[in-house]
């Protein structure tokens, strides 16, 4: 298990000794884990991450042994993330729960919202004319404004977004403020609507979620592990509902490591 650094308890102060999770039982458990900021750091672009060597064995082994039980749960496209972590392929929740992969063999992908409108795209890539440092990204389902490299330009870009929506009040788009992103999505979608529909879904059903997020937009699905007797850790953050908090991506890798490689317990497990 882990050596006890991993994870601060909800409730405790800064600077309090950091607490061990008690084991999980891989067998009932569902691991759900966001991408960005909770397993690899952010990095100035969406496609300059870097995936550690030992991520992905970590991954395959949690893989097998939650017998298919473990999706990645992003706003990134399902393309995306194959690309990101190619060859391998995972059960994932894609474009903020737009799409859905099962399993690593299904090619089927569940959507939940039409691709958003080409000259809404437009309007909006527009923006990034504001400097260099703006990086656009068409997600298909969303559109995302990367300020990273500008975020002296914040303001200016949540204030232009809000012009557009207000010329098009009837446009059934959200916003989604991220960490240094701003990002359009089609309302009514979230990463917590097809969280839902995954564990509807064989081999999550009736297993217990324990769902890694670090954004405001991962937030949606910490409010709705109680209802399936579940449980959710921030990353970097302390947040509402949580039951502790990893200190950043480092932490949770370590963590997802010694669960594989751990002793499954017979009892008092999670």
């Amino acid at each position: 298990m882990s050596d006890g650094r991993a994870v601060k308890r909800s409730g405790e102060e800064d600077g309090t000794a950091l607490q061990s999770l008690p084991p999980l039982d891989l067998d009932t458990c569902a691991l759900l884990l966001d991408i960005d900021g909770t397993l690899l750091e952010l990095a100035p672009t969406p496609r300059s991450v870097i995936v550690p060597p030992d991520l992905v064995p970590t991954l395959d082994g949690l893989l097998e042994r939650t017998s298919g039980a473990l999706a990645l749960v992003s706003g990134r496209s399902l393309d995306d993330i194959d690309w990101i972590f190619a060859p391998a392929r995972y059960p994932s929740v894609g474009g903020h729960g737009a799409e859905m992969r099962l399993s690593i063999d299904s090619e089927a992908v569940a959507t939940h919202a039409p691709p958003m409108s080409p000259d809404l795209k437009r309007r909006f890539a527009a923006i990034a004319e504001l400097d260099s440092g703006i990086l656009v990204e068409d997600k298909g389902y969303s559109f995302a404004l990367h300020f990273r490299q500008a975020p002296h330009l914040e303001t200016a870009i949540y204030d232009a977004v809000s012009r557009i929506r207000a010329d098009l009040p009837n446009a059934p788009i959200e916003v989604l403020p991220g960490k240094a992103v701003c990002e359009i999505k089609h309302s009514g979608v979230t990463k917590a609507t097809g969280v839902r529909e995954l564990m509807s879904h064989k081999p999550f059903k009736g297993r217990r979620p324990v769902f890694l997020g670090d954004d405001v937009t991962d937030e949606t699905v910490f409010a709705i592990m109680p209802d399936f007797k579940g449980m959710s850790f921030s990353v970097g953050r302390q947040a509402r509902g949580v039951a502790g908090t990893f200190a950043g991506p480092n932490d949770v890798r370590l963590w997802l490591a010694s669960l594989l490689h751990g002793t499954r317990p017979d009892d008092g497990s999670i």
